[in-house]
């Protein structure tokens, strides 16, 4: 299970970093990295991060769609951890 902390951190880190970085480009009118990458990192295990980043740099969060997708995204993910832990 330590392998999957490990692996929850790391994408975690990354998904955070991703959202700081589109909130950035946001800001300063600049090519901004597509709502499909953001998501795609959160359901490969950076969901912690990107809700960290969507609660600190506050990014994000008004976007309803987004929000849906997101939450979906987690549920997936979970559910998918949930599958494979129990066949192990």
């Amino acid at each position: 299970m330590l392998w999957l902390a490990s692996f929850y951190g790391v994408a975690s880190v990354a998904c955070f970093i991703a959202y700081a970085i589109d909130k950035s480009a946001a800001q300063q009118r600049r090519s901004r990295i597509s709502e499909r990458t953001l998501l795609l990192l959160g359901l490969c295990c950076g969901w912690p991060g990107g809700l960290l980043a969507q609660r600190i740099l506050r990014h994000k969060t008004v976007k309803t769609s987004f929000q849906i997708a997101f939450w979906c995204s987690v549920a997936a993910n979970v559910a998918a951890v949930w599958w494979l832990c129990t066949l192990y």
